[in-house]
């Protein structure tokens, strides 16, 4: 019997490529989204699509308004940033950070893999190119999974759970070039902070930029849909 792994899909490219990497792993997939009151919320119907293609178990969409906090340019009336250089973008932790979003996500799928027996967790959080947020650091994932097995009826009893970071230590092109490798169709992801309503990517926010860099360097055909010609 497959180990069953519960996999967060958010609809863009990096949680595109981890789901396909659990799936080559031999893991019956559950894959779980997040509807947190994203302005870019044709995100979830890329969740949907690609957790159809990859044929998995279960996708569990779970409500989650974090519009209730704001304070950054995912969840708030803030302008999503364009046009920043890479130097901008290493500066500092960005407006589009939404406050301890990976500790709420991991805890929610930690409760999920219980119910279900799952062992694994994966992720598709990136310390090369993760835009300065905190909590894609691997200092952060490791802390996580002691915490999980400390708080949990599956670690006090003798089990574990294991948090995958796949793409931990990845640059965007090597992410890029490992879809290639799975056959990971990236033309159904939405990885934009600022899409419009046909799922179109701005080009120009920091999630593009770096999206766009990725396939570039990689010298693979960028199937992205934007919203202006380049």
């Amino acid at each position: 019997m497959a180990e069953r792994a519960v996999v967060l899909v958010s609809g863009g490219l990096d949680s595109a490529v981890t789901l396909a990497i659990a799936k080559d792993a031999g893991c019956e997939c559950h894959a779980i989204s997040f509807d947190y009151g994203q302005r870019h919320r044709v995100e979830l119907e890329s969740a949907s699509r690609v957790s159809r293609r990859a044929r998995v178990a279960s996708h569990t969409v779970v409500p989650l308004d974090l519009r209730i906090f704001g304070s950054s340019a995912l969840t708030d009336t803030i302008d999503v940033p364009k046009d920043r250089d890479a130097d901008t973008m290493a500066d500092g932790i960005p407006i589009t950070y939404v406050p301890a979003r990976n500790l709420m996500f991991l805890s929610l799928a930690v409760a999920h893999a219980e119910v279900i027996g799952a062992a694994s967790i994966y992720l598709g959080v990136n310390a090369v190119d993760y835009s300065g947020y905190p909590d894609c650091r691997p200092e952060f994932i490791a802390s996580f999974q002691e915490t999980a097995n400390l708080a949990t009826r599956v670690g006090v009893e003798g089990g574990s759970l294991a948090i995958h970071a796949p793409l931990m230590h990845l640059a965007k092109h090597e992410i890029v070039q490992r879809a290639a490798d799975l056959g990971v169709d990236l033309s159904v992801t939405v990885s934009c902070y600022d899409p419009d309503l046909l799922g179109h990517a701005c080009g120009r926010c920091d999630s593009c930029q770096l999206r766009r860099a990725g396939f570039e360097q990689a010298g693979i055909s960028d199937p992205t849909r934007y919203q202006q010609p380049r």
